[in-house]
């Protein structure tokens, strides 16, 4: 069987890259495609030597920096691969990926990541942010937008199915695309946790602190809670705002940026671990779970696929709150400390192997078996 691979680009080794790393596990053997190609070297072994085969967007003026600029192109670019000859066509998408051209004699198994969110329900997000809501600039913006959305709901046709990688972002593509997804849970590296039974007394926060992960709201909310202490872990441009939630307050420290060793240990060793954010998945509280610590996390995104909780599991593995409010942590936080006896390190990592990378693997191994089957 002849397998091809369609990545969005290459220019650092993050999520999708973990996500394309366990693709070319299962298909050693499958070329590889993407955009464009400027991973530095230091990141380059997980593709194993392989050399990606690019579109024009690699020679683009300015591109190896600034190639997110050619947004536009990108649509265009995609629809240039040759991807004739294939049997399979697997493509890891969270913008263009997805609309990538294949035979009738193709299958084409989509892995998304998420509908291109600046597009979508992001737009007004990301055009604020971008100083972007008024003005000729504003104006091409939406209009770009609009045209990006227009190719997005087209070429959302074009693959045979669709794996994603949460009930949420199934949820999303139902909304934007008109089309029914299965739910494939991203891999988490698991084996790089180890459980710890003998917890402390603290809380424990690790974000980049950015306004939609609401750290501000920990903060705050401890404030308010002078018996339970908090650490917040990590740095970014709304520290002054989280800093000015938590006030004086002596329950909660900062520890800035911390190394992986010490970030695993202060997991290992919390008493919980709280998610505030609406993530796409959230592979941090499938990492906390791995240690054998619970999570405290709001009840939207990937939090429902990842935390078990007690009125849906006889093993809960943590809590999750409605609304993002002070009132709502706090009342999260006196729960658990009432029950906290119900939540074990076992069950946490029990809970963290349903999404390790072996059954990842397994997973999307299955899905292609499966609809190559039907075909």
């Amino acid at each position: 069987m002849k397998v091809a691979i369609v990545h969005e680009w290459l220019d650092t080794y993050a999520g999708s890259e973990r996500v394309l790393e366990q693709m070319l596990a299962v298909w050693p053997e499958a070329d590889l495609y993407a955009l464009c190609d400027f991973l530095p070297d230091r990141d380059r072994a997980f593709l194993g030597g392989r050399i990606p085969r690019t579109t024009f967007i690699q020679r683009l003026p300015f591109a190896r920096r600034r190639f997110r600029m050619y947004l536009g192109l990108m649509p265009l670019a995609i629809e240039t691969l040759d991807l004739s000859g294939y049997d399979l066509v697997v493509s890891s998408s969270h913008a263009v990926a997805k609309g990538a051209i294949t035979g009738p004699g193709t299958l084409h198994l989509a892995y998304v990541h998420s509908p291109m969110r600046y597009a979508w329900d992001l737009q007004a997000q990301y055009l604020r942010e971008a100083g972007l809501e008024r003005g000729f600039k504003g104006a091409y913006a939406r209009w770009l937008l609009h045209r990006l959305r227009l190719w997005d709901h087209a070429s959302a046709a074009r693959p045979d199915a669709i794996l994603a990688n949460s009930r949420h972002i199934a949820e999303r593509i139902r909304k934007a695309w008109r089309r029914e997804a299965e739910v494939l849970h991203p891999p988490v590296d698991t084996d790089s946790f180890t459980p710890v039974a003998a917890k402390q007394d603290f809380y424990l926060i690790a974000s980049r602190m950015v306004p939609y992960k609401r750290v501000d709201l920990a903060a705050a909310s401890f404030r308010r809670m002078p018996d339970r202490r908090l650490v917040i872990v990590g740095d970014g441009p709304q520290m002054r705002a989280v800093r000015q939630a938590a006030g004086d307050a002596p329950n909660i420290s900062f520890r800035g940026h911390v190394g992986k060793a010490e970030l695993v240990a202060l997991m290992q060793s919390a008493r919980a671990c709280l998610h505030i954010a609406e993530e796409d998945f959230g592979i941090a509280m499938v990492e906390a779970q791995a240690c054998g610590t619970p999570m405290l996390a709001f009840g939207r995104g990937g939090a429902r696929d990842i935390v078990r909780t007690p009125e849906e599991s006889d093993a809960p593995t943590g809590l999750l709150f409605a609304e993002q409010t002070a009132e709502a942590l706090i009342e999260t936080v006196e729960r658990f400390e009432r029950d906290r006896g119900a939540f074990t390190p076992d069950a946490c990592r029990a809970n963290a192997e349903r999404f390790s990378a072996a059954r990842f693997r397994d997973g999307l191994r299955a899905a292609a078996a499966r609809h190559l089957g039907h075909g």
